[in-house]
């Protein structure tokens, strides 16, 4: 919800899978929220990042690091880093 001003009130907001697209509830206590840094031709972090939030459910399967492997690549490729 927004105020006159603009500005997100609400306590909670949500938040969704990047892979598979799931709602991560409150109660999801194995989910995390991952930020990649971006880094500039001389490989030096250059203060932007990329997030990205993978569910419990992925994580217990064992597929959250092939999942973030590909979110990764298909960023990278957009934002024109290698």
């Amino acid at each position: 919800m927004k105020n006159d001003e603009g500005e997100i009130v609400d306590l909670y907001i949500p938040r969704k899978c990047s892979w598979t697209n799931k709602l991560i509830t409150a109660k999801d206590h194995g989910s995390v929220q991952i930020n990649v840094g971006h880094l500039d031709e001389g490989g030096v972090f250059n203060s932007s990042f990329s997030t990205f939030a993978l569910c419990g459910q992925l994580r217990s399967k064992g597929e959250a690091d092939a999942a973030l492997d590909h979110l990764w690549t298909k960023k990278s490729a957009e934002i024109g880093q290698a």
